[in-house]
């Protein structure tokens, strides 16, 4: 059985355990402002802002070595909506930095969270695009999505998060236009 532990216990958060709990896994919850305890999951989904992530890589940072890490961050400055410019080039390049032993994987920042607590896109299962350096981690995290009964997707290297960030900004403004429902969301029909 496949073991998570999802920091933040928000929207995201909420609707990643509803997806894991399709996949059968077991869910360890833990809520960010939550005192640092054992993190007993194999993966550890970060269901937590952007800002947040320096702080969940210095207070989790030991415990993170080995495991498969994935960001769901989008770095949007929520104030004014605009992009935030990260030096590293994504959100998660720069956690990777942080967190050099773990096995940092970029995931669900292109999905809301309605969506992945249905696991569809109108018709159709919900798209996890998932990029990564390490090849093993990756697999983890797309055969957790597709066992919810999702179709997960390999975006290819870590570098590729630039991109995936780039995409869900822009999912982001759609919906908060209304040109896009928070219901809805980019999926990928094969």
């Amino acid at each position: 059985m496949t073991s998570i532990t999802i920091i933040g216990t928000g929207n995201m958060g909420t609707a990643l355990s509803d997806l894991a709990g399709r996949a059968n896994a077991q869910v360890q919850p833990v809520g960010h402002d939550d005192e640092p305890g054992a993190l007993t999951g194999d993966i550890v989904l970060l269901a937590v802002p952007y800002p947040a992530l320096a702080d969940v890589a210095s207070r989790y940072g030991d415990q993170l070595a080995g495991k498969v890490v994935v960001d769901l961050t989008n770095p949007v400055d929520f104030e004014t909506f605009t992009p935030v410019d990260i030096e590293a080039g994504s959100a998660a390049a720069e956690l990777a930095a942080a967190l050099p032993d773990a096995r940092v994987v970029k995931a669900f920042n292109t999905n809301f969270a309605a969506t992945l607590s249905a696991g569809s896109v109108g018709d159709a299962p919900v798209t996890v695009l998932v990029a990564g350096d390490d090849p093993d981690a990756k697999r983890e995290v797309i055969d957790l999505v597709d066992a919810a009964g999702a179709q997960g997707v390999d975006a290819g290297p870590l570098a590729s998060a630039r991109q995936l960030e780039a995409v869900g900004y822009l999912q982001m403004g759609l919906a908060i236009t209304e040109a896009i429902p928070w219901t809805g969301g980019f999926t990928i029909a094969r």
